[in-house]
């Protein structure tokens, strides 16, 4: 049975990106997961292909640290870059792939391997927002970002973290905090993706790839 956190809510920024810019609508799973303890449920099995990822990943991480660098560029990169700001009703955590400084210029990096989607840069401005505020060394600094694909790169100024954005953020948040239950909406395309198991979902909607049960003829 799945433990209620005894610290209270912690939250992966990457829970919230999908659900802010609604790629995503059930808020229930980052509610769960959010609320218990991540040793106390079951996982759902992944097929994801994790190592050549993180290959990947890693690859060109390393590329764009090199193109700063050459533009000398103060690099911090990835475990440096991790953070937990402690909030009223919860935690939020994260770690950017760069932060790179240069005198007044503070760009959050952050590098994308698939198809760009607009919750890259929400993910960007969520650390645009969190860093300056629960990182020692970067206390009260102004950051930019950058979204990061093989092929082109999405700017994001700093204006784009505004008082209307920290509200949706904040809202949400308090919703994934609350000891009531966030909505829930099941679908075949989220759940797919979700590691909660039917144990703890029973909504859940299963993904039946074999074609049983198909009776039209188009």
């Amino acid at each position: 049975m799945a433990v209620w956190r005894q610290d209270g809510p912690y939250i992966w920024v990457t829970w919230l990106t999908k659900l802010l810019v609604g790629e995503n609508s059930c808020e229930w799973s980052a509610w769960f997961k959010a609320c218990h303890e991540g040793w106390s449920w079951k996982k759902q099995p992944s097929t994801f292909d994790t190592v050549s990822w993180q290959m990947d990943h890693s690859s060109q991480v390393a590329l764009s640290r090199k193109a700063w660098e050459k533009q000398g560029y103060v690099i911090f990169t990835e475990d440096q870059n991790s953070f937990v700001l402690r909030g009223r009703s919860a935690k939020l955590a994260g770690k950017p792939d760069l932060i790179v400084k240069k005198g007044n210029d503070a760009i959050v990096v952050d590098v994308k391997t698939g198809r760009p989607l607009p919750s890259h840069s929400v993910q960007v401005m969520l650390y645009m927002y969190a860093i300056p505020r629960s990182l020692g060394q970067h206390k009260g600094v102004e950051f930019s970002g950058r979204v990061v694909y093989q092929d082109h790169e999405i700017e994001i100024p700093a204006s784009a973290v505004d008082g209307e954005f920290v509200s949706n953020v904040s809202e949400l948040i308090l919703r994934l905090a609350s000891e009531n239950p966030a909505r829930r909406v099941p679908s075949a395309r989220e759940c797919r993706y979700c590691n909660v198991t039917l144990q703890d979902c029973p909504e859940r909607v299963e993904d039946d790839t074999t074609g049983e049960g198909v009776t039209s003829d188009f």
